[in-house]
């Protein structure tokens, strides 16, 4: 949409320690004369002041794209830009399993696979919530059965075995629930695993990221009150969280609230960015990044 262009990464941490930083990216000229596009990953209103700076600079600068997750349509930075002819304000929310789930049943019964809600999660599951990884796999499983809307065929556990791929998800959710439950001797057991197994220390991030990203989803909807427990069996019996994964959540959510959720998720990009940027000292990187966030959820 916005074209090539030279792409300028900021963080919200750092415009909230110096506002003024994203109005001087977007007047600055790029070394070789090229467009720039300024992309902003904060949380919440880190990047308020620093977007109040950009908009009384009297020069028109490049174009911004700010993500801020956890922000809503109350958010002061959402309240700035709405009503700005300049700005464009969206609300994305990410599907949650049971919705995923749904369709996913949905696209197999088209093809004549016939697949129970269990299965459809373990589908949804498996391909991180993605509708057209998870068609591919429908596609897959269609084929070994010889399935058709002519000639429908149950799928079994047995089935999904034998065809789909394994999650590297799977793999790497004991580690990550033992940096985000607290458990800190686990870790080096688990890292040792994750080495041995060829996992990628990035891949294991973005999955740190995607639980978290689910953490701040169910604090959002948990709100105010104070029972967790009784809170997670509801969003359990909604299918809104697979069964297996709500006692390792109902641990992890009585950890992370709050400010403290804000910078589990702060902390996660800025890991990322780390190893992204220093593939070559990556695994120590790594291991002191889990052992900080682990000892955090500990206290």
């Amino acid at each position: 949409m916005l074209g090539e262009a030279e792409k300028v990464d900021l963080g919200g941490a750092e415009l909230k320690r110096d506002p003024v930083r994203l109005a001087d990216e977007a007047r600055s000229v790029s070394l070789f004369g090229d467009r720039r596009i300024i992309h902003v990953r904060a949380t919440g209103d880190d990047a308020h002041d620093a977007v109040e700076t950009l908009l009384q600079s009297p020069v028109d600068g490049w174009p911004v794209l700010i993500v801020a997750s956890s922000a809503t349509d109350k958010s002061r930075i959402a309240k700035l830009l709405e009503s700005r002819a300049d700005a464009l304000v969206g609300m994305f929310h990410p599907p949650d399993l049971k919705s995923v789930a749904s369709a996913i049943r949905s696209s197999a019964d088209a093809m004549g696979v016939r697949m129970t809600d269990e299965l459809s999660e373990r589908v949804a599951r498996a391909t991180a919530l993605d509708t057209r990884m998870a068609r591919s796999e429908l596609e897959k499983i269609a084929l070994y059965l010889d399935a058709s809307p002519q000639a429908p065929r149950t799928a079994t556990a047995a089935d999904l075995d034998d065809v789909c791929a394994v999650s590297e998800d799977d793999g790497m959710m004991p580690l990550v629930n033992a940096v985000l439950g607290g458990e800190v001797r686990r870790i080096p057991a688990e890292l040792s695993r994750m080495r041995e197994q060829g996992m990628n220390p990035v891949g294991l991030v973005l999955a740190l990221e995607r639980r978290a990203g689910q953490l701040v989803q169910l604090a959002g909807r948990l709100g105010e009150r104070g029972d967790v427990n009784a809170f997670m069996q509801q969003e359990s019996d909604a299918r809104r969280v697979f069964f297996r994964d709500r006692a390792d959540l109902t641990q992890q959510l009585k950890r992370w609230r709050g400010p403290r959720l804000v910078r589990l998720c702060e902390r996660l990009v800025l890991l990322h960015r780390t190893l992204i940027a220093d593939n070559r000292n990556g695994d120590l990187a790594l291991a002191q990044g889990l052992a900080e966030i682990a000892r955090a959820a500990a206290r």
